[in-house]
């Protein structure tokens, strides 16, 4: 009941004028971003974080987050109408609906993704308001090795849980914490990887590596593709499902949103590999499973439910424990300490108003896409006929205004054109940038509580084993490196049991 109190509390915080405008100009950007190939949320968010400099905390969080999971209902629409996933997660959701498009079926394809997504979103924001007062009073227990394994597990997970290769990963991973060590030494003051420069003496702002690594990466390598795609056009009299187009999603949208909100949950898997798993799951629970692949409705439902739901289950370790799970956790993560505030588990008590009033926002957010995504899918649609060539210069101008405004400094503009190309030689090197960024927040935080531990047990690592929960994470750590060597040496051996059977079947010959 203190919840649903708090939560009442949060509605009359969201429910300003300001805060509604917010949160209206947050999903629509969202909306926007998420439908143009190549920039993803988290590349949206870092692009918008310097425009929220002078907003109350809350107004500027309500935004920011409603880029977040606005951007998994506007990838939607490139994914069925031109066959491109505007994001990652809308992967699998290209599979079938651009399928379905073909077939004339654009606006079911939509209106399946569209109510999936906010029943999924809906039911995510309902478990986000039990789940992170629970999870937030839980942390209070814990002590400096619990924090420093917690953010530690953070970064192994998301190397190990992610879609790519786990040594990637980790590389993407190292690669943010040497960022993260530039700078001075907070306790003996001496200058660390400066080279001699004194303007990185104060180190590197978050800002400069986000909208390096993710805005302007993400433009270079849009401007190297050709958006020749021409878009599958659908009308406002096709937004609807008939009563069989509903009763063949409905079960897909209440498993993708369940599993899409657990998966959310753990660091790292995100979005992405919900929606590849619910897609999976719900081919093998299907009766048709030969539809898939060839314009499944319940396809759609499936991925749609579940990455949007993951998107908000992913913000319970952010606000309960101050962990973010996500690339896009992660730069609300960062806007949180920009704006002066502290994350962790007594945010929930000393920042009431903004984590309830945050909440309820989503419950507005996701109303507001619902009405944008079926009455004003076809208006949306048409931003996809405009030349990506004449977005690139005002996005990239957008991006270096904001560098600049972070301490007015040239430098930071010349930091953030450098981190644009390593972001650029990542993902040419298929290293996921997601670890980096992730690396780059939990560094301070792994640092200092690493020092206090090491103080606290005059310099024995046995502190990281002696409380029951401290050797449960250490465990937990152990288990997220050791899971991608499993994984490894499992398929070698099938590999090497499908060579076997080969040479016997050709022996047998």
């Amino acid at each position: 009941m203190d919840a649903l109190a708090s939560l009442a509390q949060g509605f009359a915080v969201a429910l300003t004028p300001t805060n509604l405008l917010f949160v209206f100009i947050g999903v629509t950007l969202g909306q926007l971003i998420g439908a143009l190939p190549g920039i993803g949320p988290s590349a949206g968010m870092a692009l918008l974080l310097p425009v929220t400099f002078g907003l109350e905390p809350v107004t500027a969080l309500v935004m920011l987050s409603g880029i977040m999971y606005g951007g998994m209902y506007g990838g939607t629409l490139t994914s069925v109408l031109v066959n491109v996933p505007g994001e990652a997660a809308s992967v699998m959701t290209a599979v079938d609906g651009n399928q379905l498009a073909r077939q004339g079926r654009a606006g079911q394809a939509l209106a399946a993704a569209a109510i999936g997504s906010f029943l999924a979103g809906i039911g995510a924001v309902t478990a986000l308001v039990f789940l992170t007062p629970a999870l937030s009073a839980f942390a209070l227990g814990f002590s400096a090795p619990e924090y420093f394994l917690l953010a530690l597990l953070g970064i192994t997970a998301t190397a190990s849980l992610g879609t790519g290769s786990a040594l990637k990963a980790m590389i993407g991973a190292a690669l943010g914490l040497i960022i993260a060590l530039v700078g001075t030494d907070p306790i003996q003051g001496t200058s660390r990887l400066t080279f001699g420069s004194l303007e990185l003496l104060e180190g590197i702002d978050f800002l400069p590596v986000a909208i390096g690594v993710f805005g302007i990466a993400e433009i270079l390598v849009s401007m190297e593709q050709t958006q020749a795609s021409q878009a599958v056009r659908t009308r406002l009299r096709d937004m609807w499902l008939t009563r069989r187009d509903w009763v063949e999603c409905r079960m897909a949208m209440l498993r993708g949103g369940t599993l899409g909100f657990v998966i959310g949950l753990m660091p790292g898997a995100g979005p992405t590999v919900a929606a590849l798993m619910a897609y999976v799951l719900e081919k093998k629970m299907s009766r048709h499973p030969e539809r898939f692949g060839h314009g499944a409705l319940d396809g759609v439902a499936a991925a749609e439910s579940a990455n949007n739901s993951a998107a908000h289950g992913a913000m319970v370790p952010m606000l309960a424990l101050g962990i973010p799970g996500s690339a896009s956790t992660a730069v609300l993560l960062a806007a949180l300490v920009l704006l002066g505030i502290r994350p962790g588990p007594m945010l929930l008590t000393e920042q009431a108003d903004l984590v309830w009033g945050l909440i309820a926002s989503m419950f507005i957010g996701n109303v507001m896409l619902l009405v944008m995504n079926l009455p004003l899918a076809p208006l949306f649609a048409s931003v996809l006929r405009i030349p990506y060539s004449y977005l690139v210069p005002a996005i990239l101008i957008i991006s270096l205004v904001g560098a600049y405004a972070i301490s007015l400094s040239l430098f930071n503009v010349g930091l953030t054109l450098f981190f644009g190309m390593v972001g650029y030689l990542m993902i040419r090197a298929d290293i996921p940038r997601a670890p980096l960024v992730l690396a780059v927040v939990l560094a301070p935080l792994m640092e200092s509580s690493l020092r206090q531990s090491l103080m606290l047990s005059e310099g024995s690592a046995a502190i990281f084993v002696q409380r029951p929960l401290a050797a449960v994470l250490t465990l937990l750590v152990i288990g997220s490196l050791a899971l991608p060597l499993f994984g490894f040496f499992l398929a070698r051996r099938a590999a090497r049991r499908a060579g076997v059977s080969e040479a016997l079947s050709h022996s047998s010959d």
